[in-house]
């Protein structure tokens, strides 16, 4: 664990320098709260009939201009894409942009309204969920919020990094994969070959589903460009592969459900051997197959249909579309290969697991009882 948390501060020291930017200074954004909105005549903006231009008044409510009234302008296109509706009293975050290279007074900053401040509500429902997490799981819980606070972490302090570095953003998403589900394997089940077993059965999967992905990328010749993030990120950085931030992408995706298929096969198995220890790592696999069935047909829907969910609007484009064409967009093939590859990744999962915990969990129990009948023995 301690290796584990050198290496990442040596990639953290490394990488995090490469966000500063040298050429212009970047001001923090701000929170300002909408005073009075008032409405312009916009028929000579030559923008759009829908077009309307609001005067919004904002007061600064942080940062060194606190307390200062600013008045910003709020196109409405009538794209609720783009739009930004506001109303009287609501909170806003702004965009603070220097005019002059020395900021001392209000007149020296432009201010822009970014977006709708929503931090709030996403802390109130974050604090709902922890606190019904730890009622419900008690210690479990405890260890399941610290297991999710650790993959975060991860994901944005060590796999964000390394592929801004450079890095292989394929074999980055493994190796983070591989790190957080023995973190959370390990927290929630203790130090046990029930635990290991899962850890090395989501390990192998992990992997499978990173060149599956390779794979599938490669002869569907997907881009990675399936929507408008990968854009704004290409303007930012063109030299990242886009390729493989897709195959990380569907890396991550997966192993949630790949931790789960693991656990629950080998805690099933750990379960069996500690009611009957006679039998054999053959039958202990066959038991474990027999529950991964079970497993199979849950799961892959449960990623099918997580997809399916955050595609739907893509997937209510369909009905005015020709079914050839939509089949073939790059986005729809995307999302579509990423859900099958999640879910041949779980098929894999499971017989990898049942092997893995049947030899793990019988020789290691085996060992411990013979080195009790040693030391009885002596006695």
């Amino acid at each position: 664990m301690k290796k584990i948390i050198a290496i990442l501060f040596l990639i953290l020291g490394i990488c995090l320098p490469t966000f500063a930017d040298d050429e212009k200074p970047v001001l923090p954004s701000q929170t300002g709260i909408v005073e009075d909105i008032k409405y312009v005549d916009a028929n000579e903006l030559n923008q759009g009939e829908q077009t309307t231009k609001q005067l919004v008044t904002v007061k600064v409510l942080t940062g060194d201009f606190k307390g200062t009234e600013r008045i910003v302008e709020n196109m409405l296109t009538g794209n609720p894409a783009y739009d930004i509706n506001l109303n009287k009293g609501d909170k806003v975050v702004l965009h603070v942009e220097p005019v002059s290279e020395t900021v001392s007074t209000p007149d020296d900053v432009d201010f822009f309204i970014a977006d709708i401040k929503r931090d709030n509500q996403i802390l109130i429902f974050g604090a709902i969920f922890f606190a019904m997490l730890l009622l419900t799981g008690h210690k479990k819980g405890l260890t399941s919020i610290i297991s999710i606070v650790s993959t975060i972490a991860l994901i944005f302090f060590m796999l964000m990094p390394m592929i801004l570095c450079g890095f292989c953003p394929i074999a980055s998403s493994v190796l983070v994969g591989i790190i957080s589900a023995a973190i959370t394997i390990y927290l929630v089940g203790g130090f046990n070959s029930k635990s290991s077993a899962a850890i090395i059965g989501t390990s192998s999967s992990l992997i499978f589903a990173g060149a599956l992905s390779m794979i599938a990328i490669y002869f569907a010749h997907l881009t990675g460009f399936a929507g408008e993030e990968p854009m704004f990120l290409y303007t930012a950085r063109p030299d990242l592969s886009f390729t493989g931030i897709l195959s990380a992408s569907m890396v991550i995706a997966a192993l949630g459900a790949l931790m789960d298929t693991a656990v629950s096969i080998a805690s099933t198995i750990n379960e069996i051997y500690e009611t009957d220890n006679s039998l054999t790592i053959k039958q202990l696999f066959k038991s474990g197959m027999n529950v991964g069935r079970d497993i199979i047909g849950t799961m892959s829907n449960t990623l099918i249909l997580v997809y399916l969910g955050s595609a739907l609007p893509l997937v209510l484009l369909s009905s005015n579309i020709d079914m050839n064409k939509f089949f073939n967009l790059n986005q729809v093939a995307t999302e579509i290969l990423s859900a099958l590859t999640g879910s041949i990744a779980i098929l894999v999962c499971v017989p990898v697991t049942a092997i893995i915990a049947a030899i793990l969990i019988k020789r290691g129990r085996d060992k411990n009882q013979t080195e009790f009948d040693l030391k009885r023995i002596d006695i």
